[in-house]
């Protein structure tokens, strides 16, 4: 266990190499200057919160809490759920991939709702699976599904925002969102210490879902020359 902990902080360091050699700065003859917040301010800002609402309602589903619930509730060894969590893990990276795809045929907007609705749902079910194959089986279409909209949210606010804000764009959505993933796993700890059933999983999904149908409800009111139809 320790070593892991090591080998997390070596693969650390092992990024923060790669990442120094990358450009400071890509040269283009349209490149536009950071600038702060102006007219995109309130747009920004909306999104900051939606985005914050997707994230709070994440972090009761947090690896390690699912873990402990798929313990408490099936008795899980900790070897099956590595496996388990192994494979949610790469149907959630060749998810990021086909995302590019769904969004260049549906558009941004309906990539990300209309993946992350249903990923959502199976999270709300998990709960009632009458076995641990069930539940599994909900958990691994959830991670087929769930990450398509992070790239392309990233695209969609970079779409929404001036060239010269959109630094400025990332960083007031992205505080925020770790802020409220933060406080989350304190009551889903409590659910857990409570009950059982997986109060955390279906908190989460109906967080996510309120989050999914504002989002669509809002995006739909902005102007994405990105999105198609």
């Amino acid at each position: 266990m320790q070593a892991m902990f090591l080998l997390y902080g070596f693969i650390g360091l092992l990024c923060g190499l790669l990442y120094r050699a990358v450009p400071g700065r890509v040269s283009s003859a349209k490149h536009a200057e950071a600038a702060p917040l102006r007219r995109s301010k309130k747009t920004v800002f909306t999104l900051a919160a939606l985005f914050s609402l997707d994230s709070f309602g994440g972090g009761f589903v947090v690896q390690s809490l699912v873990a402990l619930w798929l313990f408490q509730k099936f008795e899980l060894s900790t070897v099956v759920a590595g496996a388990i969590f192994f494979w949610t893990g790469v149907l959630s990276a060749f998810s990021y991939l086909v995302a590019v795809r769904i969004a260049n045929r549906f558009g941004l907007v309906n990539t990300m709702v209309f993946t992350h609705l249903p990923a959502n749902i199976f999270l709300v079910l998990v709960p009632f699976m009458p076995s641990l194959a069930w539940a599994i089986t909900l958990l691994l279409l959830r991670s087929a599904l769930s990450q398509m909209d992070v790239p392309t949210r990233s695209s969609f606010v970079m779409a929404v925002v001036p060239p010269e804000e959109r630094a400025a764009a990332a960083s007031v959505t992205a505080v925020p969102r770790s802020l409220a993933s933060a406080v989350s796993p304190t009551i889903a700890g409590y659910l857990l210490s409570v009950s059982s059933f997986g109060w955390p999983l279906v908190v989460a999904g109906g967080l996510k879902i309120a989050y999914d149908l504002l989002l669509l409800s809002t995006a739909r009111r902005m102007h994405v020359p990105e999105k198609q139809g």
